[in-house]
């Protein structure tokens, strides 16, 4: 990505390392490579157009989900088995004749429901000896890819499931089943959608697709190296500035990376070597790259690909995961930035030198004007575009790409002006940071196709897949008309060359984007393994049984074992497959156990803690893949690195803890700007004030009794409820003949709280609490409709009568015969937010004693 003068042996070898990961090591001569390319490039091209209204426009290859998912595996399965040598020591320039045999198997096997689907569907549930066959071979074809792209860690997993599904009456009582003989598990994982070929690998293909393939082609148009420099002429003359940048590049990246490691590697090779030249210890600059980039998982719109995901099992809009994902992804990379800036006040580092001369004030007003205009220019943008929508009607999509068009000329005009700007070797004796104006100039128009996107989603209120395509699209056009408009605008001539290399961008881009596709396309596959036998053995409820019988029935140390264990499922994985086994097994615990011990909760905040929890496998030892990579960038022990981003990544270990006790860092419940304002604010301190005590370090170094006070004000400003529940009871009691009247009264897009009695599949008694999504006002059968479910009352008593499959009734574990015992309502007392008077007193004295302390002593 960056052109170098010299480059030093570990920044090859970590290249080499995200290279062989995300794409495979075999290099198997110019044909054979060729042949990879088209089959890569053939792969982009059929999501692409799977994803556009072209085949419903001319009725040509027209899919449903099932046979779109059995080709996009096919494709994954191939490249995987002709991609990926079976062992180190097998070779890698070229293919042997036992890999192509065993692609063209499994990519027979896994596009068998395509070609046999009317067939198969004939026959439901009564599979022939070929479809039996079939199956048995595809799943030990799907785990050997699966072994050669992403290593044991996912086969183990997927295989002790498939032993449980077999062994099911040899094991204890507590774990045991019945057992399922080949037959139905070859129907039940292979032939149906309920395993391999079930939600995850659809997310996969509809959505997961398209948006690696659009960050491949943004990085691949420049916008990545964009993102890197744009960050360190902004911050890197600041006090350790190169470590600042490396947060802020890495959160860009992160914003269109599905990989942590690929995310280490792209902004770690520059920004590492910086950090370790204005005084950091190379294992934390090591680590602060690791905590970075995994945090760029948490990032929306794509979060690691795991949105989308997440929209399927929560059963919630896009835009709704993308907004309670979002405030404790910023808080976490605030907190991280106010992290290094503390490591570097303590160790006294400094920042790279500017090449301009302008001072602080010149800076701040040219910010606040860039900001403001921005402001302007967006409201400008929305008012406008939602005023030609009403007033030319149909036309109005020929008026906003004529204003698209226009803009793209504009900042491409812009971007001609400034000088072709290259980040410096970050190893030269002499390293200075680009200009900040020119350097940001270069690159606006890279913004545009993320504006597409943006704007696809949350105002158009377009699918995932369809808003992708567009921005896809839209990134087409610039990767092909980018390089001979800005030649032609700069007088360079040559035009010809100009568009065969943005041919050759746009070629490079697809077959890349569909590359990384293979480790996801895999895992989303073997999760589905997994998935497929928790739902015919029944193990979810066994594994809520054990974590409550280890427990003792204990929230808090429930929440701590179920997050040990999702750290424990999480190492070596991909983010994707990360999620699917983490939200299948573990998010029915805390749903089930915490609502027999009232902590109800909604399901997305279920889903973050898991996942939260998953991700922090890529840091930890020993496993911490992240943290192996930037070991090598920065040449020091990948188990000390680890060490020491696990200690910078505390401050995201405890938001799973504490948004879900209180939800409305998630932004639930925030109904006005003020409460959105005070929220936002309030745990934004409360993430600074505990990062400044797990450095000990705040205005000057924290004594024993300043860390205890500044995690109690933490706390206080986490989670207020905590002490104003000890005086104030949250709810009262109504009962449960006036849950229809309440419903009904209920405003628009809030919950009720009520609490079912029912009995377990052991026929014991279980009374749990559950949260009511009402979404918009309506009577309250209408309501409650919405969400699949469905009551009757009679002499006082209401039982719930039927609960749509699949439905959002379903998923919070309502079944028909339980009944709804009472209803709790909010109860009158003073807001929560009144304790966070006390705590901002506290937060002051703490700072007034360490300001009297930093005069007499700097250090």
């Amino acid at each position: 990505m960056f052109k170098r003068k010299s480059e030093d042996v570990a920044t090859v070898d970590v290249n080499k390392l995200v290279t062989d990961t995300d794409m495979g090591a075999r290099n198997p001569g110019p044909f054979m490579s060729r042949v990879l390319l088209a089959v890569a490039l053939a792969w982009s091209l059929f999501q692409l157009w799977i994803a556009s209204p072209l085949p419903f426009v001319f009725g040509v290859f027209v899919l449903n989900d099932t046979e779109s998912r059995s080709i996009h595996l096919a494709f994954a399965v191939f490249l995987a088995f002709l991609s990926y040598p079976a062992f180190k020591r097998s070779p890698s320039d070229r293919i042997p004749v036992t890999d192509w045999i065993l692609a063209v198997a499994a990519t027979f096997c896994a596009a068998y429901l395509f070609v046999f689907y009317r067939e198969i569907a004939t026959r439901p549930g009564q599979p022939s000896q070929m479809d039996i066959a079939t199956a048995a071979v595809g799943v030990v074809l799907l785990l050997e890819a699966t072994r050669r792209v992403l290593g044991l860690p996912m086969v183990v997993v997927a295989v002790v499931f498939l032993i449980y599904t077999f062994a099911g009456p040899y094991m204890p009582d507590m774990i045991a089943h019945k057992g399922s003989s080949l037959a139905r598990v070859a129907s039940h994982q292979w032939l149906t959608t309920e395993g391999v070929f079930g939600v995850a690998l659809g997310v996969s293909s509809s959505f997961i697709f398209l948006f690696v393939l659009f960050g491949s082609l943004l990085d691949k148009a420049g916008a990545g190296n964009y993102f890197i420099k744009s960050a360190f002429a902004l911050l890197g003359h600041m006090r350790g500035g190169p470590a600042k940048a490396a947060v802020v590049s890495s959160a860009a990246t992160g914003i269109i990376s599905g990989s942590s490691i690929a995310n280490v590697v792209t902004t770690g090779t520059f920004t590492i070597p910086l950090m370790k030249r204005v005084g950091y210890r190379p294992d934390q600059a090591a680590a602060v790259e690791v905590s970075s980039s995994v945090n760029g998982q948490l990032m929306p719109p794509v979060m690691g690909a795991a949105a989308f995901l997440m929209v399927e099992y929560v059963g919630i809009p896009y835009t709704e995961v993308i907004k309670h994902a979002f405030l404790p992804a910023i808080i976490s990379y605030i907190a991280l930035f106010y992290i290094v800036h503390l490591e570097a006040l303590k160790a006294d580092l400094q920042g790279l030198p500017r090449r301009g001369n302008s001072t602080a004030m010149q800076r701040l007003v040219s910010l606040t004007m860039t900001v403001a205009g921005f402001v302007v220019l967006s409201g400008a943008v929305y008012w406008g575009i939602g005023w030609m929508k009403s007033a030319l009607g149909a036309g109005a999509i020929w008026a906003v790409g004529t204003l698209l068009l226009a803009a793209y000329l504009g900042l491409l005009w812009i971007s001609a002006r400034q000088p072709e700007l290259m980040l410096d070797d970050p190893n030269a004796p002499v390293f200075e940071l680009p200009e900040t104006a020119p350097t940001l100039k270069s690159g606006l128009h890279y913004l545009l196709s993320v504006v597409v996107l943006i704007w696809c989603l949350m105002v158009e209120q377009m699918s995932p897949g369809l808003s992708a395509f567009w921005a896809t699209m839209f990134m087409v056009f610039i990767m092909l008309t980018q390089r001979p408009i800005l030649a032609l605008m700069r007088g360079q001539g040559a035009l010809g060359v100009a568009l065969r290399r943005g041919v050759a961008d746009l070629l490079d881009g697809l077959v890349t984007g569909a590359r990384n596709m293979i480790g996801i396309g895999v895992a989303t596959a073997a999760a589905g393994i997994i998935v497929g036998t928790v739902s015919l053995t029944g193990i979810g409820l066994v594994m809520t049984e054990v974590v409550e019988l280890v427990s003792g029935g204990n929230l808090m140390l429930m929440l701590v074992m179920v997050a040990l264990i999702s750290l424990v499922l999480g190492m070596g994985l991909p983010t994707t497959a990360n999620y699917i086994v983490v939200s299948t097994l573990m998010a029915p615990v805390v749903v089930e156990l915490g609502a027999q011990s009232g902590l109800l909760v909604p399901l997305i905040a279920v889903h973050m803690f898991v996942f939260y929890f998953g991700l922090m496998a890529d840091v930890t030892p020993p496993v911490g893949l992240a943290s192996f990579a930037a070991a090598a960038i920065a040449r020091t022990d990948p188990i000390k690195t680890g060490v020491t981003a696990f200690f910078y990544s505390l401050r995201t270990a405890i938001l799973p803890f504490l948004f879900i006790f209180n939800t409305q860092l998630l932004l639930i419940g925030v109904d006005t700007a003020w409460h959105l304002i005070l929220t936002v604010t309030s745990a934004t301190v409360a993430m600074l004030v505990f990062a400044a005590a797990t450095q000990g370090y705040f205005l000057v170094r924290t004594r024993w009794y300043e860390t205890i006070a500044l995690l109690l004000v933490t706390f206080t400003l986490f989670r207020p409820g905590f002490w104003l529940d000890m005086v104030y009871p949250p709810y009262v009691d109504a009962p449960a003949a006036e849950l229809m009247k309440l419903v009904q009264e209920a405003p628009a897009n809030t919950s009720k709280r009520v609490w079912v009695e029912g009995e377990k599949l052991d026929g014991s008694e279980v009374r749990k609490g559950v949260l009511l999504p009402l979404g918009d006002v309506g009577t309250a059968r209408e309501r409650l409709g919405r969400i699949g479910l469905s009551v009757t009352s009679f002499a006082g008593e209401v039982q719930v009568a039927q609960v749509q499959f699949g439905s959002r009734a379903a998923k919070l574990g309502l079944a028909p015969g339980q009944k709804i015992v009472g209803v709790e309502l909010p109860a009158e007392r003073p807001a929560k937010e009144w304790l966070f008077l006390p705590a901002a007193a506290l937060l002051l004295l703490i700072m007034g004693l360490q300001r009297v302390r930093g005069r007499r002593s700097p250090k």
